[in-house]
């Protein structure tokens, strides 16, 4: 497969085309991948720089659902290459096959575009989704792949076993080898060495490229739902060399010793949203954005510093360009160029890019999408009965505004 002296070619091909429709209204006008997180980020910067700092700098990017906003993010935070060929993050939109509509699957995703595996000829094919939020050394598990020979290689961590009903469940002996997998099982089997855990496919795959070509053409001709989860993998048990890499044996550089060792979490709901942003919040946050030896990286945005008067700010992140004044905020996240006037409250707020929110207003536990205008002394999560006649509520209490109408013309650049 590759020439002695030679470095491995990785070609990535990232699935960036999801719904997210547990997400809305977040996902109204913009892919999962697409949402903002952190108050600067959008959720594919991180599978992004994971490549990147993993050294693996070809990077195709296969969009389908309102793929607007993805695209202008990638164009605009995500420009690298040029002279060197192999130097790349490409967008492919869906190319409308003979039959028409839209990619069917995961699988038929990557097989609409084995022209490009072909074209860059690599020797293994890195296949990875677009909606975690995570750190990961690819490398790592590149190595992992070649040193055990495997031609599959699946990424998987120990989850809890009531909560392992939405992934894909794994069965692998002690040295790595898959023998079973089960897609989203109603009674998930636990793990032979711990009966609390399972251990769940992460959705991240590695294949030798020939591998990758045959399986993907032999699926084609079947019926089915062309999903690399339910139809790929399981496909594969029995005669091909199929393994396990576990998340929880990766180590990225910079990890500190307070943060959660193999920390990813699908934040495909908004009470998962929520939550993910509290785990970026405090001293010792389980999950440390303030890495520098493995930054996640974005688009950069020309703002001023974010700007206090008489502020009372605890355990939050404030975006640049945000003005607090006479304000109280507490454990939240706070996007870039928000206003929060005199008399303000909030409290374990997700507060997104170019909102106003009012003097003397109440925020709790709310989600509030880019460029809404908050009108002053209004009260939000204190009331769940009149919350839920107004606005969109979680069942455990989360209320979430949609993107607001009145875009702010200094964002109006950075997209939905």
């Amino acid at each position: 497969m590759n020439h002695p002296g030679r470095q491995t070619r990785v070609l990535a091909m990232i699935m960036a085309g999801g719904k997210g429709e547990r997400l809305m209204p977040l996902t109204e006008q913009r892919s999962k991948p697409a949402v903002p997180f952190g108050g600067k980020y959008r959720i594919v910067d991180f599978v992004l720089s994971n490549f990147l700092n993993s050294g693996v700098m070809s990077m195709y990017v296969l969009v389908q659902y309102r793929s607007q906003s993805l695209i202008e993010h990638l164009r605009r935070a995500w420009r690298i290459g040029g002279r060197i060929k192999q130097h790349f993050i490409t967008v492919v939109p869906p190319q409308m096959k003979a039959g028409g509509g839209w990619y069917e699957g995961t699988a038929d995703a990557v097989f609409h575009n084995l022209n490009l595996i072909e074209d860059f000829a690599p020797d293994l094919v890195a296949v990875f989704g677009a909606d975690h939020i995570y750190r990961m050394d690819i490398g790592r598990m590149v190595r992992f792949h070649r040193e055990r020979g495997a031609e599959v290689t699946v990424a998987a961590r120990p989850v809890p076993v009531h909560a392992a009903k939405g992934f894909g469940i794994i069965e692998a002996d002690r040295e790595g080898r898959i023998r079973g997998f089960e897609e989203k099982p109603k009674n998930p089997k636990p793990m032979p060495q711990d009966s609390e855990q399972a251990f769940s496919s992460m959705g991240n795959y590695i294949f030798n490229a020939d591998v990758l070509l045959r399986v993907l053409q032999a699926d084609a001709a079947r019926t089915g739902s062309h999903d690399f989860g339910r139809d790929i993998i399981p496909s594969l048990i029995g005669h091909t060399s199929l393994v396990a890499y576990n998340f929880m044996d990766d180590e990225v550089p910079g990890l500190k010793p307070y943060e959660e060792r193999g920390y990813w979490r699908d934040v495909g709901t908004l009470d998962a949203y929520w939550q993910a942003h509290m785990d970026i919040l405090g001293e010792c946050p389980i999950f440390d954005l303030r890495n520098s030896d493995w930054p996640i990286l974005t688009d950069t945005f020309d703002g001023p510093t974010a700007s206090f008067a008489k502020a009372r700010i605890e355990d939050s992140m404030v975006g640049q360009g945000s003005q607090v004044i006479d304000a109280e905020i507490r454990r939240s996240v706070i996007g870039r160029n928000v206003r929060i006037e005199p008399g303000a409250r909030i409290d374990e707020c997700i507060v997104l890019d170019g909102t106003v929110i009012g003097a003397k207003s109440r925020l709790r536990r709310v989600i509030v999408d880019r460029f809404n205008v908050i009108p002053a002394a209004t009260e939000i999560g204190d009331d769940a009965r009149e919350d839920r006649q107004r606005y969109q509520v979680t069942k455990s209490g989360l209320v979430v505004l949609p993107r607001g109408r009145a875009a702010r013309v200094d964002l109006a650049p950075t997209g939905r």
